[in-house]
């Protein structure tokens, strides 16, 4: 059962129905989960939305209500997982917590997702992914070194925060043979600081906070993008024995005796002076150029691709990256599938209408015909009238 809205909870439960669980997500009526409103769309539908919530029946409920309430623990009665993110205290409030779930479904595994956890300092602290990212510190050491914090693009700590829940969900139900039910938890929080463990390391053990670098890395160099003639690509030289048949490739053998870049350790300190040595000789050709020529010296180096082209490029359609959606009710829809092997490919059903299961869902759990109408009227109503 999926109890969550936004990136991190539907993620987690999209997983387990790519993997194979039968996924019933609960949905306030009207309005739907939080997504679905978000740009951009596709055929009229959130791409965001669409993204999170595949092979998923939708129901429809009012849950702040008893009768809502009452027909969402009778689906409970036969569900092995539950997953919500209701700020922290509102699902017991509403009578929806773990242990209102436990008392119907005896063995259930239960997970709660939160930006900042349960306990008193972050319990009432909203949360993001943005927000954590700027909290954890990842803003600050993301962006170019003399430029502003930045947001690292993707989602990394809503996209994390889904698969360790995906992962505590899983190692519960392995270890459920005594039948107890278990309560989890996972945090954005948590998963933003898991993202930083090297560079927590680091900072503990040098005292040296990790700065904003680019695309450069602090441990190493060089190990970044550079400009070339016509556009950029990505070095990476990571030891002494790289650097060298860098340097040859570049015909700048000599840096190799200069007392400046002799070791890892030194280059990572005269890092501006080898970037900017390094990059005026890329700008002398085209990417194309350097980048046959770099890799036959045998040093990892690769283009830096807008999204176009990396979709378009011949290893990404190798991959299979980008996959048909199952069923036809939004023509021809497009998901990226699970990055395991890709020779066991799941079956993805496309994200469902709003409500496009309640009777069935509520009928499996039992209610009856004149129960069903009860509940179902009232939504049917107020989607009416939003849309009107």
């Amino acid at each position: 059962m999926d109890l969550s809205e936004n990136i991190a909870g539907p993620l987690a439960c999209m997983v387990l129905g790519d993997l194979g669980a039968d996924v019933v997500k609960i949905e306030r009526p009207g309005t739907g989960e939080a997504t679905r409103d978000l740009p951009p769309r596709w055929a009229g539908e959130s791409t965001v939305f669409l993204t999170m919530n595949r092979n998923k029946r939708s129901v429809e409920l009012d849950i702040r209500t008893p009768r809502g309430r009452d027909a969402l623990l009778r689906v409970a009665r036969g569900v092995d997982v539950v997953v919500e993110s209701f700020r922290p205290g509102v699902a017991d409030r509403l009578g929806l917590g773990f242990e209102d779930f436990r008392r119907v479904s005896p063995s259930v595994v239960h997970c709660s997702v939160s930006a900042f956890g349960e306990r008193p300092l972050g319990h009432d602290r909203p949360g993001y992914d943005a927000l954590v990212q700027a909290f954890t510190g990842i803003m600050a050491m993301t962006g170019e070194q003399d430029g502003d914090p930045a947001r690292a693009a993707p989602s990394i700590v809503d996209v994390s925060t889904g698969l360790w829940a995906t992962i505590s969900i899983q190692a519960a139900l392995a270890r459920r043979a005594g039948g107890r039910a278990e309560h989890l938890r996972a945090s954005l929080v948590d998963s933003g600081f898991f993202l930083l463990s090297h560079q927590i390391m680091g900072y503990l053990g040098s005292g040296v906070f990790p700065g904003r670098l680019g695309s450069a890395a602090p441990s190493t160099a060089p190990y970044e993008a550079f400009r070339t003639a016509d556009g950029s690509i990505m070095v990476a030289a990571a030891t002494d024995r790289l650097f060298g048949r860098l340097c040859a490739a570049l015909d700048l053998d000599h840096l190799v005796a200069d007392d400046r870049f002799g070791s890892v350790a030194d280059r990572v300190v005269n890092r501006s002076a080898l970037s900017e040595i390094v990059e005026g000789r890329l700008r002398t050709a085209s990417s194309e150029h350097w980048l046959e020529r770099i890799a036959a010296a045998g040093v990892p180096v690769g283009p830096v691709n807008d999204l176009a082209a990396a979709l378009a490029h011949p290893v990404t359609v190798e991959r299979g990256i980008v996959q048909d959606a199952l069923d036809g009710r939004i023509a021809g829809l497009k998901q990226i599938r699970l990055p395991i092997d890709e020779h066991a490919r799941c079956a993805m059903s496309q994200p469902p209408a709003l409500g496009a299961h309640t009777e069935e869902v509520l009928a499996e759990a039992g209610l009856s015909e004149a129960e069903i109408g009860r509940l179902v009227a009232p939504t049917v109503m107020e989607r009416t009238a939003r849309q009107g």
